[in-house]
Formats: C-alpha cells, sequence, structure tokens
C-alpha cells in the first residue's frame, strides 16, 4: 500500500515538473507600441484617480472603511493590466443603474451552491449530497 503512494506521487510530481518547463515564447515589440501601452494607462490611472476625487465615492469608501488617501494609494499600486481591466469593467456598467440584476444573480449563484453541497448560506436549503 506504501509503494503505491509513492509510485503515484511519484508521477504526480514528474508530470507536474514537466508540466511547468513547457517552452516560453517572447516575441520583439516596437518602441512606438510601448509607449501607446504606457500613455493609455496612464491616461487610465489618471482617471481612476480623479474618480477618486468625487464627493459621493469618498463617503461610499469611508462607509466601508477606505480612507481617500488608502484607496489612492491602492490605485497607484494597480500594474498596467489590472488599471486596463477596471477601467473596461467601469465602461461596462450602466450609468446610474440598479443593483437589483446583480443582487439576483449572487442569489442564484449561492442558491445553487447550497443545492450542490458547496456552501451553506440559505437555511431553507437541503443539500443533494
Amino acid at each position: 500500500m506504501n509503494s503505491i503512494r509513492t509510485k503515484i506521487t511519484s508521477l504526480v510530481l514528474a508530470l507536474g515538473v514537466s508540466l511547468s518547463s513547457l517552452p516560453a515564447r517572447a516575441d520583439m515589440i516596437d518602441a512606438a507600441g510601448a509607449l501607446a501601452a504606457s500613455a493609455e494607462a496612464s491616461s487610465q490611472r489618471d482617471a481612476l484617480h480623479s474618480l477618486l476625487d468625487r464627493a459621493d465615492l469618498q463617503a461610499a469608501l469611508l462607509r466601508e472603511g477606505i480612507s481617500a488617501e488608502q484607496a489612492s494609494l491602492r490605485v497607484a499600486a494597480l500594474s498596467d493590466e489590472e488599471v486596463a481591466l477596471v477601467s473596461r469593467h467601469m465602461e461596462e456598467l450602466p450609468a446610474g443603474g440598479s443593483v437589483v440584476g446583480a443582487v439576483v444573480f449572487v442569489f442564484i449563484v449561492l442558491l445553487i451552491t447550497d443545492i450542490l453541497g458547496l456552501t451553506k448560506v440559505f437555511p431553507f436549503t437541503r443539500s443533494i449530497r
């Protein structure tokens, strides 16, 4: 029994090592493309900082226990890819839209995970397990 475990462990480790050493690919990038990407990330970061200057957003952050200075430091610490992702999500959100759709979606996800037995959030559900 112990030798079978050793063989399985060895096989899993060997497979993990062989998959982690897959070849990498690097392409040349032009200076103009890199500068344009950097300028776009900088403008997106500036837009996030200007968003943090809004009084209503600062009040909402304070309700969550985050000061404006902490939020500004967190935005400054984001990588260019993360800034682009946040900016893209901000553009997709409806202006002044309600959160009813998001709340219903979260409720349905939690309900399904409760029924599958992965979580236990709602007392009125019974797991299928």
